[in-house]
């Protein structure tokens, strides 16, 4: 039995989460086409402004409007989506976020020669992307094995690089084109994505979690079993439902969740809080989007004048250091890779604002040592903080206030996005590549708080989480921990904890 429910984890479970994962690929896309758009000369024409020195363009203020003002829908959908995960369940709202999502798109689609009809729909559309990417996390936490739960919801991120990737390249097959035909295609192929994953979450199983919090104890002992491909009857299967059960009743003993909980809840739900809202919004203050902007000037500095080949070969790096993150979190942990993520980042946004400040980087020498530093910070964040931090934020929460926690930390990452999104260009415009400099030093904060505040929970149920907290364990010292010898592990966590699981006939090294 141990083998069957061992094939289910890296089949039916990987599958499911895998399909869940579109939810980052809407987000994921719509990066990867939004800049291709405003480039093109049929796009500027019905939404730019008209100037007979230059032609048509976008200015400064409308361009960051159209391009940041999804962040805002975003931020709203996160904080609106948990509540409504609570009502309908999880499954369900990820089926209702991405009709949202659909509505945001035709609204953009149908537009003529209203910008701001376009910054409607990407509001809208925004909704269903921010709420997606509370959810789909949501989901893949309640749903999969503590074993797989790193790699599955690291997966998350995975999508979001592919949707940049194939966002890119769907706007470089369309932008020679004189028609509308040019960003309609784009817009309507996000439909397509949509439909896959508004109707394909019809088949799949709701949350065994969020089922047993509304008290079906049967239809969370059948969705468990469904998603480990056994029988309701396996003893696994009842052990684990017992597990979730009595951590859900320690939740509900104190009563209903309030939004206010998320601050004043046990144990040390503040604290929780803010790791959860502190890595999210370190993740945009990284300054992983930086390099999307200089993109085109770095690229052109060394012959290649194709701003979406460009961009396409920044996808490309982005996409492939993404998949290695996916078997790297299940090894070495969280800590270990946001620490070493954050100083790896620092090293290159270094090596990057220094040859862009005090070097000439129009000079051929100086752009390629830049390109390589852009590319080998995108393989730092790709393979720590992108996919990390969403990993984090779905493994911090207890149940009993998860999508309303979530919610807010998710909503803290969209409004940075914002922020970064809007005004990056006009401080790019007055200080250049010094930019750079404030980036590298958010990303060595971001070392040292990983460091003291994070703690590991690899391998960790999300119940022993919660025992993990409430123990008051060092972040520096929770990777020796074990909740069965005390709060700080044997011999005050200096060494780690070895024991085996028996199930059935079969012995699990843990």
């Amino acid at each position: 039995m141990v083998e069957q429910v061992k094939k289910a984890n890296y089949t039916l479970v990987v599958a499911l989460c895998l399909f869940a994962s579109m939810g980052g690929f809407l987000f994921g896309y719509d990066t990867g086409t939004i800049g291709g758009l405003l480039n093109m000369q049929n796009f500027k024409e019905h939404f730019g402004s008209y100037s007979p020195a230059s032609g048509y363009y976008f200015s400064n203020v409308r361009t960051g409007l159209i391009v940041a003002v999804v962040s805002i829908g975003c931020c709203i959908g996160c904080l609106v989506s948990g509540n409504m995960a609570d009502r309908i369940g999880r499954r369900g709202s990820i089926i209702v976020w991405t009709v949202v999502y659909a509505i945001g798109i035709v609204i953009q689609i149908s537009a003529s020669w209203a910008w701001y009809q376009i910054m409607i729909g990407r509001i809208i559309a925004g909704g269903g992307i921010g709420a997606l990417s509370t959810l789909v996390p949501m989901y893949q936490s309640e749903t999969c094995p503590k074993q797989l739960r790193g790699i599955l919801v690291s997966s998350f991120q995975l999508f979001i690089t592919l949707g940049i990737l194939i966002g890119y390249c769907v706007v470089k097959a369309t932008e020679g084109q004189a028609s509308t035909s040019a960003w309609r295609i784009p817009l309507g192929i996000c439909f397509i994505w949509a439909g896959v994953l508004g109707i394909g979450m019809v088949f799949m199983p709701e949350s065994p979690r969020y089922l047993l919090k509304q008290g079906d104890q049967s239809a969370s002992t059948n969705s468990l079993a469904k998603i480990y491909a056994t029988s309701p009857d396996d003893p696994l299967i009842q052990e684990e439902v017992k597990e979730i059960a009595e951590g859900i009743e320690r939740e509900e003993a104190e009563g209903t969740a309030s939004w206010g909980e998320c601050f004043t809840g046990k144990p040390k739900m503040f604290r929780r809080l803010l790791i959860g809202l502190g890595v999210m919004i370190l993740q945009q203050l990284t300054g992983a989007n930086f390099f999307f902007y200089y993109g085109n000037s770095i690229f052109q500095s060394v012959g290649i004048d194709d701003s979406y080949i460009t961009a396409i070969i920044l996808g490309a790096v982005n996409f492939v250091s993404t998949i290695p993150a996916l078997f790297l979190v299940q090894y070495f942990g969280r800590r270990i890779l946001l620490i070493v993520g954050a100083v790896w980042m620092f090293i290159w946004f270094m090596v990057f604002a220094s040859m862009g400040t005090f070097h000439d980087s129009s000079d051929a020498n100086v752009g390629r040592v830049m390109i390589a530093a852009a590319c080998m910070f995108i393989l730092g964040f790709a393979t720590t903080w992108a996919p990390l931090a969403w990993v984090i934020v779905a493994e911090t929460y207890p149940i009993r206030v998860r999508s309303k926690a979530m919610g807010i930390a998710t909503s803290g990452n969209w409004m940075m996005n914002f922020l970064i999104s809007f005004f990056t260009p006009f401080i790019t415009s007055a200080i250049g590549y010094r930019y750079g400099y404030v980036f590298a030093a958010c990303c060595l904060f971001a070392a040292f708080f990983v460091f003291f505040l994070v703690p590991e929970t690899k391998g960790r149920s999300l119940e022993e989480v919660d025992e993990l907290y409430a123990a008051g364990v060092p972040a520096w010292r929770s990777a020796n921990w074990d909740p069965q010898t005390g709060p700080h592990g044997k011999n005050n966590g200096l060494e780690f904890q070895h024991k085996e699981v028996v199930r059935g006939d079969s012995a699990a090294t843990v």
